[in-house]
């Protein structure tokens, strides 16, 4: 095993509930070749075998095939179901296992993210194939079964997180697409809904810059509800300086306008979550704090996240703390 990381998280019937990614890899070693995990729609699990000779080491997650330039998973991923009681410790986990499915999932499936809405637990995903990483929307009301309803952001496309409110008949959702060609920073976008499967009307985000987020940027936890707009916390990732680096990842927060999602009123100048205890500077991919859930406990917000690409942590802050940290971007 890889790890267990990125999960997801939300209240149900007052325990905490957690769908984590449990990240894979082949046990068995063969001298000379890399095991390259995936799903195939009628076999199952199967591992390709193949020489280092033809592989380029890009970094610990991804090779790349000499003979064409693509790149390959050196490991897969699958969610599990875990229930934490009020949120620190783990009660139970569960039998639900939510697998990999068809062309557009072979790779694996990866960090959730869920959201209550219509009455039911709606959680987005990365679907991970040949074609690239692509944002999928899944649902359940029992965390026992689910329902896929399909891919909602093409690839390149991740961190989609879906908005706790419907402003009318729109829904809105917070998605990170990657540019090929360099003509801006990492950027965050918003987009908008009648029905959570077609989305349009997509606007970036005005964010401030900053070389903690100089690498990557995308969306944490869905947004929750508080008195003066919707809080918003995300990632930003350090550019790599070297080869082989992956670079450190922190997390920030925003304060975006009610009726309007797509204005930026406050932001975190600077991280207030970065890597500091030994679990989240060593692991698989080290220097990483990444969080993809959050659970309101009174005056207190339980925020989970992974460690190093290796473990799940739940951080607890107060909110109002939180809120006055928060600065004008003008």
């Amino acid at each position: 095993m890889v790890g267990v990381f990125n999960p997801a998280a939300v209240l149900v019937d007052g325990e905490v509930v957690l769908l984590v990614r449990v990240a894979e890899r082949p046990r068995e070693h063969r001298p000379g070749f890399t095991a390259l995990p995936r799903w195939d729609v009628t076999a199952g699990l199967m591992v390709d075998w193949v020489p280092n000779a033809e592989l380029e080491p890009i970094d610990p997650r991804v090779v790349r095939r000499k003979a064409d330039g693509l790149v390959r998973l050196t490991f897969t991923s699958h969610l599990r179901v875990v229930r934490c009681g009020q949120g620190t410790a783990v009660r139970e986990i569960g039998d639900a296992i939510f697998c990999p499915q068809g062309e557009l999932e072979e790779f694996g499936v990866e960090d959730p993210r869920i959201t209550p809405l219509n009455g039911q637990f709606n959680f987005t995903y990365v679907a991970v194939s040949r074609h690239g990483p692509a944002s999928a929307l899944a649902s359940t009301t029992d965390f026992r079964t689910f329902t896929r309803h399909g891919v909602i952001f093409c690839p390149e496309n991740k961190d989609v997180v879906l908005f706790p409110e419907i402003r009318g008949d729109t829904y809105f959702a917070f998605h990170r697409p990657v540019c090929g060609t360099p003509f801006t920073r990492p950027e965050i976008w918003v987009a908008r809904s009648p029905d959570l499967l077609h989305w349009g009307s997509h606007v970036p985000l005005k964010l401030p810059g900053g070389d903690w987020q100089s690498g990557r940027v995308g969306a944490g936890p869905p947004p929750i509800r508080v008195p003066d707009g919707f809080l918003a916390i995300y990632h930003g990732n350090r550019h790599p300086t070297q080869p082989g680096e992956i670079g450190e990842y922190t997390a920030g927060a925003l304060l975006l306008d009610a009726t309007d999602p797509t204005r930026v009123l406050k932001w975190t100048a600077k991280p207030f979550m970065r890597p500091e205890e030994d679990f989240e500077r060593m692991g698989f991919v080290p220097n990483v704090v990444f969080p993809t859930g959050i659970v309101p406990m009174g005056d207190k917000l339980l925020v989970y996240y992974g460690a190093a690409d290796t473990v799940v942590a739940v951080a607890e802050f107060d909110q109002r703390e939180l809120m006055a940290s928060l600065t004008d971007t003008n």
